[in-house]
């Protein structure tokens, strides 16, 4: 069998304080297959986040310590071990991010093209004509007339073509893993659904990585091939999407699956969870 793309080995991350230190991941191992999608699904507070930070150190260091015997393994290279000018050739072109909030991820003062362009730039030299770059990703994310719409500025745009453009100008550095943190948490549920069938169906088509973070259950099925649910830093299940929708096996994760929306049955909100007998 093939090596991962990314494996991450017994991760565990602190955060030291004047007060106290927090233990925000504690031993964590997962890996993602060239062409794969993996789902993190946990409420906020679990770890997802920080853990996906940690994939390119973009958590600053201090407060964030890495605990000893953690390996994010990228290609066969241990990003813990990489020095600063090889994390920025990691950066982008290897991993790169998409977040739940493109109007605060995008700049104000600049078009779409430029922002898309300084990307390219940095990360592809080889590129000649931004204009015509900029609009092939564009148009490749669903954005219509992308030759006009590259000149607006974020304002302009909707959320959803907000998120778009986030997506393009990740992509426009062909990344291998595609990171999207929460990509559908501020749009409404109809946008939701038509980023996650563009996020499924560039995977599919660029034979790209995918991690794809989240505390909505309802969302994976289609683009993950695996989930893994966090749950106060831990992974507490592991397995293929289709087995662990089915037959969930931790208490944390039925409950999850019970606040997934159901069509004439009423669902369990995540803040009924008990998380005293969860441990």
């Amino acid at each position: 069998m093939a090596s991962p793309l990314l494996e991450v080995r017994n991760l565990s991350i602190r955060f030291a304080t004047e007060d106290a230190t927090v233990e925000a991941v504690k031993g964590i191992s997962f890996s993602i297959e060239k062409g794969k999608a993996l789902a993190v699904v946990g409420e906020s507070g679990s770890g997802k986040s920080v853990t996906a930070l940690a994939l390119t150190r973009l958590l600053p260091e201090p407060p964030a310590v890495y605990g000893e015997g953690s390996e994010i393994m990228l290609e066969g290279r241990n990003v813990l071990g990489l020095g600063t000018g090889e994390l920025q050739k990691v950066r982008g072109s290897k991993i790169a991010y998409v977040f739940q909030e493109p109007s605060t991820s995008l700049n104000p003062v600049y078009t779409i093209r430029n922002q898309i362009a300084e990307a390219i730039r940095l990360h592809r030299p080889e590129v000649s004509d931004l204009n015509a770059e900029v609009a092939k990703w564009l148009k490749l994310v669903g954005i219509v007339d992308p030759e006009k719409r590259m000149w607006d500025y974020p304002h302009q745009l909707s959320g959803g073509m907000q998120q778009r453009a986030m997506i393009a100008m990740a992509l426009s550095c062909r990344p291998d893993l595609l990171v999207a943190d929460e990509p559908t948490t501020a749009l409404d549920v109809t946008i939701q659904a038509q980023i996650i069938r563009l996020l499924s169906d560039l995977k599919a088509e660029l034979e790209m990585s995918v991690l794809l973070i989240t505390h909505n259950f309802g969302i994976i099925q289609g683009i993950a091939d695996h989930v893994a649910v966090m749950f106060r830093g831990n992974i507490v299940e592991y397995g293929a999407t289709n087995d662990v929708l089915r037959s969930p096996q931790h208490p944390y994760t039925r409950a999850l699956i019970e606040c997934i929306p159901k069509l004439g049955a009423r669902s369990r909100r995540l803040t009924t969870i008990d998380h005293a007998a969860l441990g």
